[in-house]
Order: C-alpha cells, then sequence, then structure tokens
C-alpha cells in the first residue's frame, strides 16, 4: 500500500495543474462542445454536458501527467543529455525479473490511465471497438512521440523514456475502458442519438449563437481562401495591379456573408451550414412571398449589425431575447 502511495503522490503536481488549466480550457471549448453535442444529442443534456467538460479534464490530465514536469535551467534532462527509447516489446519481463513487484504498480497505472479514454469513446463518442482502439494507440503514440523527441524538438533531447511497453500497455487501457462503456450501457443505455429529420423551429440563443460561431468559422475560412486567390491571381496577371489593390476583402466578406446568412438558409429552410450542424432553422413559422423576403432582410440587417458592433450588440440580443424569448426578426 506504502508503494502505492508513495507513487501517487508523485504526481500530485500534476493533478493540480490539469485542475488550474480545466476552467481555461473548458471555457475556450465550451463553443465546439456545445456545437457536438446539439449535433449529436439534438438538445442539451444535463449528463451529457457534465460527461463531455470531465473528459476534458481527463485528457488535461493525460497530458499533464505523461508530459509534465518540463525540462528547465541551462543543463540537466532534456537540455544537455536525454534518455533512451525502449523499443523491446518484451523488456518488461527483464524489468520484473530484475525489480520484482515494483514494477506492478507502473504497468497498472499505464493500463488504469487509458481506461477512460476507451470508456469516453465508446460511451460519449459512441464508436466501435476498433475505432476506441485505434483512438488509444494513436493517443499514446503520440504521447510516447513527445516523450522521446523533447516534446517534438522544442528540447534537443528526450525528458522522459519512449516506451513501446506502454504503448501496449496504454492501448490495452482503451480496450478494457470500452468494454467498461459497454457494460454500463447494459444498465444504463445511453440516451438515443438526433436524427436527421430532427430539426428545431424554434431554437434557444445559445443554440443560435453556437450557429452563428460556426457560420463564422466558415465564413472567416472562405474570406481567407478567396482574397488570397483573387490577390495573387491579379498580381500575375499583366496590367492587374490595380485589380490587386482593391478591397476584395471587404467585397468576399459581403459576397459571403449574404450567400451564407441569406441565400442558402432561404434554399434550405431557414438553416444555414452552422444552423444545419446544430439542427436548427432560423424560420420559427412559415413565411411566403413579400413577407419572407421581409424577414431575411430583417434577420441580414441584424446579424449585420451584430458584426459591425460587436461585442456590444450580442448583450442586447440576448437581453431582447430573454425578455421576448424571440430575435428582432422573429416579430415579422
Amino acid at each position: 500500500m506504502g508503494m502505492i502511495e508513495r507513487f501517487i503522490s508523485g504526481y500530485s503536481e500534476n493533478f493540480m495543474l490539469a485542475v488550474g488549466l480545466w476552467p481555461l480550457a473548458a471555457t475556450a471549448l465550451t463553443l465546439p462542445i456545445l456545437a457536438y453535442l446539439y449535433h449529436r444529442d439534438g438538445r442539451l443534456k444535463f449528463v451529457s454536458v457534465v460527461s463531455t467538460y470531465l473528459a476534458v479534464l481527463y485528457l488535461l490530465g493525460l497530458g499533464c501527467f505523461t508530459l509534465y514536469p518540463l525540462p528547465s535551467g541551462d543543463s540537466g534532462l532534456g537540455i544537455t543529455y536525454g534518455v533512451p527509447w525502449q523499443l523491446n516489446p518484451l523488456a518488461f519481463i527483464g524489468d520484473f525479473v530484475r525489480e520484482g513487484i515494483s514494477t506492478i504498480p507502473q504497468i497498472a497505472f499505464n493500463v488504469v490511465f487509458f481506461v477512460p479514454l476507451g470508456f469516453i469513446a465508446g460511451r460519449l463518442l459512441r464508436w466501435g471497438f476498433g475505432a476506441s482502439v485505434v483512438a488509444g494507440l494513436a493517443a499514446s503514440l503520440c504521447i510516447e512521440l513527445a516523450q522521446g523527441t523533447g516534446l517534438f524538438g522544442i528540447y534537443p533531447y528526450a525528458y522522459r523514456t519512449a516506451d513501446v511497453n506502454d504503448l501496449m500497455y496504454n492501448t490495452l487501457g482503451a480496450a478494457i475502458g470500452w468494454w467498461c462503456a459497454g457494460q454500463l450501457g447494459r444498465v444504463l443505455p445511453p440516451g438515443a442519438l438526433a436524427n436527421a429529420s430532427d430539426i428545431t423551429h424554434e431554437p434557444g440563443f445559445v443554440r443560435r449563437c453556437v450557429a452563428f460561431w460556426l457560420d463564422s468559422l466558415l465564413m472567416g475560412l472562405i474570406v481567407i481562401v478567396a482574397t488570397t486567390a483573387l490577390t495573387m491571381l491579379f498580381e500575375n496577371v499583366p496590367g492587374g495591379d490595380c485589380l490587386a489593390r482593391a478591397p476584395w476583402i471587404l467585397v468576399v466578406s459581403v459576397a459571403t456573408f449574404l450567400l451564407v446568412e441569406g441565400v442558402l438558409p432561404w434554399l434550405h429552410g431557414g438553416s444555414t451550414p452552422g444552423g444545419s450542424f446544430v439542427r436548427m432553422t432560423c424560420e420559427t413559422r412559415e413565411r411566403e412571398g413579400l413577407r419572407r423576403g421581409v424577414f431575411y432582410a430583417a434577420r441580414l440587417a441584424v446579424l449585420g449589425m451584430s458584426y459591425c458592433f460587436f461585442p456590444f450588440a450580442w448583450p442586447l440580443l440576448a437581453l431582447y431575447y430573454f425578455v421576448r424569448r424571440r430575435m428582432p426578426y422573429d416579430e415579422l
């Protein structure tokens, strides 16, 4: 028992680091997490939200436990010398012969560390056995490569042992975790996944924000690619210097905004690309002809103003929604 307590106490600082980073990571990943849950379940479930944020804590812990502490100073491990790789898959036999049962805690924890990963893959992500095991293998391989290459070249030498046995133990842990998820599913079946037809016509403010964030990412990507391509094209065309200096960012941004927030939802029942992903439509009720056109014009105006007056416009929109339970353009 004392051996195990000493082993665990050696990782207390790593655990505290993971807990300290958790709020920051959770905040940064909130929108992606919400987008995933809306897409998977069609709505937010308390258990799913809590489970996902706990999964974030686990992944942080996995990184902190395996990669921290980092080398420091002007000399020492990882700075002026390194640790050789261990590539013999049968080396654990020799370790056990030399050190006896003192090797058991290290092996056990290498397995246990990856049980939650397999469980997350099977229960939260709904992956099959093969995909879950491959995910465990890939995560372990990434960690071992980071350890064996001085965090991918940031440090001149390896500061931890890249061990093929760890790869084996970690992958076994992921497989066990997936099996545990399956056994739990027999007692507490996971909730049903959303169907392709599960589209809400009364989205809440949070879902609207997540959809708009996804649309903004898509629009930003289109603007970057299109403006870069146009600028390079005109710079290499004889007499195209004037066109190359044109305000393409503004032109492409406006065109992309009208396409993503106006044309596409008009053609797809009110669903923008982001709205489709989070299973919502902006059309809260049926509108036809001129009324539908006015609705989309008002929506474009409101969203355009939210861009122009970001971030001040969003608290006002949130307040309006809180009072009226709808967006301004939904009044039409």
